[in-house]
């Protein structure tokens, strides 16, 4: 009984020195700068009310409408009413489009039902049909896509029905540096 005594008593003075010297602690601590985890508390809490990130802003088209357009591939087969290699000089190929006004190389960006590709003016056109109202010639790729996102017969035949796509949506997100001329398509000519 007496050792067990002697074994509370001892417990309770450790426990009271401990406790006091961790009010010292404290009390010291908070003399000088704040305590290494209390500094921790206060960056997680402010890092919680701090408004979040942006991510990137999206870029701005710089024009956007609607209109009419058709199809083509120009690559100088002669196939088809092939009229020749594309004026920018590029090859043909999926993303080029053409434009009866814009300067060669403009990005765009043309949509329709919710399918969406970004190109660039690659070549002059339509003829004819910009008097119409027809101010976007896309590759066949690019037009299958849009009509119903599948890909063409042939890169000469869109194996739809359709031969113009009402209402596409263009956005230009970046002028072109070559020939032709900045804002709303012009006919060609």
């Amino acid at each position: 009984m007496h050792q067990r005594a002697t074994n509370v008593l001892m417990a309770t003075v450790t426990g009271s020195a401990l406790a006091g010297m961790m009010v010292a602690g404290v009390a010291a601590a908070s003399t000088h700068d704040e305590a290494p985890a209390t500094k921790a508390a206060t960056t997680t809490a402010a890092a919680q009310h701090a408004p979040a990130k942006k991510a990137p802003a999206k870029k701005k088209a710089l024009l956007t409408g609607k209109t009419t357009a058709s199809y083509f591939w120009d690559d100088g087969s002669g196939v088809n009413g092939d009229t020749g290699a594309p004026a920018s000089g590029k090859p043909m190929q999926k993303g080029m489009f053409a434009s009866p006004s814009w300067p060669m190389n403009t990005k765009v960006k043309v949509s329709y039902q919710g399918r969406s590709v970004t190109g660039f003016v690659g070549d002059v056109g339509p003829g004819e049909p910009s008097h119409r109202g027809v101010m976007l010639d896309l590759d066949t790729y690019t037009f299958r896509h849009l009509v119903d996102g599948k890909k063409p017969a042939s890169k000469y035949v869109t194996g739809t029905d359709a031969g113009h796509i009402e209402g596409v949506k263009y956005e230009v997100l970046k002028w072109g540096h070559g020939p032709g001329k900045k804002g709303t398509p012009k006919p060609l000519g």
